[in-house]
């Protein structure tokens, strides 16, 4: 195996180190993203239920002048 090509070699393997990290980072970053989304729903529906017993009709008309 000439020089030329061991090198190049060791340069594929290091590239696809760093695309393997990439890749677990992008991973995390989704896995992390959808716990998020699920805290959203969450605190949404949590929201929902409170709101359930009020009074048909409150909260429509608020007055916002200054």
């Amino acid at each position: 195996m000439d020089p030329a090509s061991l090198a190049t070699a060791m340069i594929g393997a290091q590239m696809s180190q760093v695309q393997m990290a990439i890749a677990a980072k992008m991973m995390r970053i989704n896995a992390d993203s959808a716990a998020s989304v699920v805290q959203l729903i969450d605190a949404a529906q949590k929201n929902m239920q409170s709101l359930a017993n009020v009074g048909a009709g409150v909260g429509q008309s608020v007055n916002i002048s200054a």
